[in-house]
């Protein structure tokens, strides 16, 4: 890890960043990772995640844990009161050149803080101003639950991701990672960046806003065809899919495999494959409608093949002959040399260790400006003084500062 060139696509970009937790600090991370410089606002007592955890067990400095560390890499932190007149007004000084304000704040509290989007536009009006709430902001349409809290598993449930994932039909089930949090937060980072080059090419920044719930719907949009064009309520379907066959999870003798041979060109290479080649021209399964209405015959031929082999043996035999994968649990990914290759698993400096430890690396890949993570996630404050400075305030102000804990 270093600051060393090659800079980032987004290199001379600022970002103010107001936000916490995962949807927020996902959304500026994507930025950073790509070169912008992202200024992290924290309260006195820090980002809430810096406590979560997990910590290393040679940790003895607890700074922050895996959580934190993950998502705030290539970020500088700065630690503002935001409830004293003169925090806020350092962070709107913060604003003069920057490219964009994020926020993930309750509705209404950035504006009761005179720092909300009216404001701010009336100062700079360049500025791009993005926000992620659970149901959105009343700016681009006010939905009844406006002023509702929301979390990562409230997003999964209410924007429709629960109702098509489980075991069986009768069961819902939660998405194992944070999508609530993560696709809108991927979603803000396109609309900042979009907001940016039309904020560049016409000097006027706007309001860019993600509800947590309607990006769940979008990455759900298969839900709202299906029901559109058939009238029927998708539910869960276990491992398969409601409309391609094969495609799906298999069993191993250790664990589990992925198979996706639905096609017309890989279908009939899957039966060779499994020592079945009356299947691949067996009239009843001769398109993809067949052979999704006859998925239990071929679930259980697929199944009867892979059953008897590990996933190993299996990633030799299928692997590049038909869509293949193995269900990696995290040590298979670890010992992968796809993820080594790409440069997916990263080594970055911890606080409080001797060593290094790992995060996930950087999966927008450019040729010409490559993402990548430079720094270590910061310690808390740890760039309040050269930001101060910035502003023109001088080492007596900001000892004065410090000691009246506007700033830490």
């Amino acid at each position: 890890m270093s600051d060393a060139a090659p800079l980032g696509a987004l290199d001379g970009v600022r970002i103010v960043d107001l936000t916490q937790m995962l949807a927020g600090p996902f959304c500026t991370m994507l930025l950073a990772d790509q070169g912008a410089e992202i200024i992290k606002v924290e309260p006195l007592d820090g980002d809430h995640t810096r406590i979560v955890g997990p910590y290393h067990d040679d940790d003895k400095l607890r700074a922050f844990g895996g959580y934190f560390a993950s998502v705030n890499r290539n970020k500088k932190s700065i630690a503002i009161d935001l409830k004293r007149p003169e925090g806020r007004d350092l962070v709107m000084r913060l604003c003069d050149g920057a490219d964009a304000v994020v926020e993930n704040y309750r509705g209404g509290v950035m504006d009761r803080l005179g720092l909300g989007y009216e404001a701010l536009h009336e100062r700079y009006p360049k500025l791009v101003y993005a926000t992620i709430r659970g149901f959105g902001d009343w700016r681009t349409g006010r939905s009844p639950y406006t002023d509702w809290p929301a979390y990562d598993v409230v997003a999964q449930a209410f924007g429709g991701v629960m109702a098509i994932t489980g075991p069986d039909k009768t069961t819902p089930m939660k998405v194992g990672p944070g999508i609530g949090d993560l696709m809108p937060a991927t979603m803000c980072a396109v609309g900042i960046v979009s907001a940016i080059l039309r904020a560049h090419k016409t000097g006027r920044g706007q309001f860019v806003d993600v509800g947590m719930v309607d990006a769940i719907l979008s990455l759900c949009e298969r839900i709202v065809h299906q029901h559109s064009y058939t009238g029927g309520v998708p539910t869960p379907e276990g491992n398969h899919h409601p409309l391609l066959c094969p495609f799906g999870m298999f069993p191993a003798k250790d664990g589990f495999v992925t198979i996706a041979a639905h096609a017309d060109t890989h279908w009939p290479i899957l039966c060779r494959l499994i020592g079945r080649p009356e299947l691949g021209i067996d009239p009843r399964l001769a398109n993809v409608q067949d052979r999704r209405a006859n998925q239990d015959e071929i679930i259980a031929a697929v199944s009867a093949f892979t059953g008897r082999r590990t996933k190993q043996e299996l990633l030799a035999h299928l692997g590049g002959q038909v869509p293949f994968a193995p269900v990696n649990d995290v040590r298979d990914i670890f010992a992968d040399p796809h993820f080594a290759a790409r440069d997916m698993i990263v080594s970055v400096a911890h606080p409080g260790l001797q060593h290094e430890t790992r995060v996930a690396g950087v999966a927008i890949k450019m040729s010409e400006t490559p993402g990548r993570v430079r720094h270590r996630a910061p310690l808390l404050g740890e760039h309040t003084d050269r930001y101060l400075a910035e502003l023109g305030l001088d080492g007596a102000d900001i000892a004065r500062l410090k000691a009246e804990r506007i700033v830490a």
